[in-house]
């Protein structure tokens, strides 16, 4: 459908891609990952025709159209409804639509063979593009990613940036072209809208490319990985989780390639260095010189998941009861926000607060701050020291500071020495500490934001959507942060794989109360499915269906029994094959390890390469059969127990 072919692209004189090549079939579903600053949105541009790449060349099939959702669709604004801005996704059956009511209008005065004949023609065509249910499409669409039907009729210049962001995703949507990308489009997005989302797009038609820093909504809707690193694109045959155990298997082969192949070049080097002078070794020092020039290099593995080891210092440690919220009830206007509720924060606490937008988590953590008003009581503990981390935050920095110089001002009476330590674990390191806060990217205004909150020594913190602007790295490093803090935090947070690393508690808002499940995020969900499957058994019993149709069951009970049969018996030759190419591929490692055992082969640098290279494919091959052997045991085992 599409091809990226030898794509090279610079940025003054440095290399974003370098004869990187990928290829997009119908109804692939891409995730695109990578560091920030190494390209991915940049690749989107390019394909959507956006820039210009230096060199290298895009091929698409002529059918092939292209959405892009990115970024600077923020500035979009329009007197129309947001209903309106939707419906422009069905331009075409819109056109129809205007012509119908131009014909109709004509009939008026006009009732010839050839205005009726218009007529039928143009609402056959209507009704072939199904034009009398986009407007409930488009309905469906936009209240799946958390509009009201009261908002619908809203002119579009009226909401955020971020819900004008949600719009334009859900014209594109809509409009269903063969490739649909999407850049961070969980950023504007509640979870019950992310999750609506994700599984929408289990189900499209198209091919998908997603660039996102949410890791489980790439593993719910992504089937390929590709990375963007070191100028080029690997791609990786699964979903996110798949492409981190992957590359860390080919990272462990790459880098004993690299030993070996250093371990090689040290000899040879010590071979040139001692033979140099003798005449007699002449022909095979030059021999080995040139071999290293021509050798391919091995290049060292570079660890991108950074480890953190972040030492907090409290001057005091907080009561038992942190903040207690009694009887507590706010509302604005008409709408009720609590209403009656009563909830505790107790010391160690690592509270997640989830749900829709618009159920009043922002407004709940400025009421356990203490700077909202309210009716009841709100009570602080002994002790407590609070922080609050939020977006607005970013404004407050001076922008005129240097990074390192914004973190002294914080007055945490840490040393400069202990300073950078924190903030080379939010990936500021050596020159980085002495930018301008104003030069910054949003993501690294966010980190020294952070920062600057995990510094203050308190020992109570409000994290509200801490993650936002946040690639993966940095929200890895968050984690390892909190998972080492020893007091107490509530977050909000739509992102499942940070409350995932965090919470020991989730926090929930329910008719208006502070709802609160004593466990994990996965517990949390695994109970609340429950909880909907026993609602659904409370449900009426079917009425007993008629003899013939039972028959019929049976009969069809049988065939599906004898279907298994057949696939088991298809599925259990393919084990057999694949275990037999397992047993060739580990017999031919067992050849090349005893190869490179030899230590005579250091002296013949080309037959080391080769061997060298032979050992990386055929492991790669081995994992490629084991993980299809496991998968194969897996569905057997399935139909086995089915049969029985």
């Amino acid at each position: 459908m599409l091809s990226i072919n030898n794509l090279s692209y610079y940025i003054g004189g440095r290399p974003l891609y370098e004869n990187a090549s990928l290829h997009i079939k119908p109804k692939d579903k891409i995730g695109l990952v990578g560091l920030n600053g190494t390209g991915k949105s940049t690749l989107l541009k390019i394909i959507a025709g956006n820039i210009q790449p230096s060199s290298g060349e895009i091929q698409k099939a002529k059918d092939c159209s292209i959405g892009f959702l990115n970024q600077d669709l923020l500035s979009y604004q329009s007197d129309e409804s947001i209903l309106d801005v939707a419906l422009a996704a069905f331009k075409d059956t819109l056109s129809l639509h205007d012509e119908i009511e131009e014909v109709l209008k004509k009939m008026e005065t006009d009732y010839s063979d050839e205005i009726i004949n218009r007529l039928a023609y143009l609402q056959d065509r209507f009704e072939a593009n199904e034009g009398y249910t986009i407007k409930a499409k488009a309905e469906e669409v936009l209240e799946g990613i958390g509009f009201v039907t009261k908002d619908l009729s809203r002119p579009l210049k009226t909401f955020s940036g971020g819900w004008r962001m949600r719009v334009m995703l859900a014209k594109l949507l809509l409009e269903k072209p063969s490739l649909l990308m999407l850049d961070e489009p969980t950023n504007h997005l509640d979870l019950p809208s992310i999750q609506w989302v994700e599984n929408y797009l289990k189900t499209y038609e198209g091919a998908v490319i997603v660039v996102s820093h949410d890791q489980t909504f790439l593993d719910r809707c992504i089937e390929t990985t590709v990375e963007v690193s070191q100028q080029t694109l690997t791609a990786y045959s699964g979903n996110y989780s798949f492409y981190k155990e992957e590359k860390k298997e080919r990272q462990e082969i790459q880098q004993n390639a690299f030993e070996n192949q250093q371990q090689m070049i040290k000899q040879t080097e010590k071979f040139i260095e001692r033979f140099r002078a003798k005449a007699s070794k002449s022909n095979q020092v030059q021999s080995r010189v040139k071999a290293l020039e021509r050798m391919d290099r091995v290049n060292e593995v570079i660890d991108d998941n950074a480890a953190v080891n972040f030492k907090f210092k409290f001057s005091k440690k907080s009561g038992r009861d942190v903040v207690v919220l009694d009887n507590v009830s706010k509302s604005y206007g008409d709408l009720t926000i609590l209403k009656n509720t009563t909830i505790r924060i107790e010391r160690g606490d690592k509270i997640a607060l989830i749900g829709a937008n618009g159920k009043g988590k922002s407004t709940l953590l400025r009421i356990i701050d203490g700077t909202e008003k309210i009716e009841g009581e709100r009570s602080e503990g002994y002790n407590v020291i609070k922080s609050f981390f939020a977006q607005h935050q970013l404004e407050a920095l001076n922008v005129n500071n240097e990074i390192l110089q914004e973190m002294v001002q914080a007055g945490s009476d840490k040393s400069e020495m202990e300073l950078r330590g924190v903030l080379g674990c939010f990936l500021f390191t050596n020159e980085d500490v002495f930018k301008k806060i104003k030069v910054l990217s949003g993501g690294e205004k966010s980190r020294v934001a952070l920062a600057k909150t995990l510094i203050s020594e308190s020992n109570f913190l409000l994290l509200d959507e801490p993650t936002n602007h946040l690639d993966m790295q940095s929200v890895n490093i968050l984690i390892q942060a909190l998972e080492q803090f020893e007091g107490t935090f509530i977050t909000v947070s739509h992102d499942r794989h940070f409350i995932k690393g965090v919470a020991n508690k989730i926090w929930y808002i329910e008719n208006h109360e502070i709802k609160e499940y004593l466990g994990t995020y996965d517990e949390y969900v695994d109970w609340k499915s429950k909880q909907v499957d026993h609602d659904d058994s409370k449900a009426p019993s079917p009425k007993k269906e008629p003899v013939a149709k039972k028959e019929s069951k049976k009969s069809a009970s049988v065939e599906e029994a004898n279907e298994a049969k057949k696939q088991l018996k298809k599925l259990e030759k393919e084990f057999e094959e694949v275990e037999g190419e397992i047993l060739k591929l580990e017999a031919e490692k067992k050849r090349i390890e005893f190869i490179l055992a030899d230590p005579t082969i250091y002296d013949r640098p080309s037959d080391l390469e080769s061997a060298n290279k032979e050992y990386l494919d055929v492991t790669f091959q081995e994992q490629k059969y084991n993980e299809q052997w496991e998968k194969l045991a897996e569905e057997i085992e399935l139909l086995q127990e089915q049969l029985a």
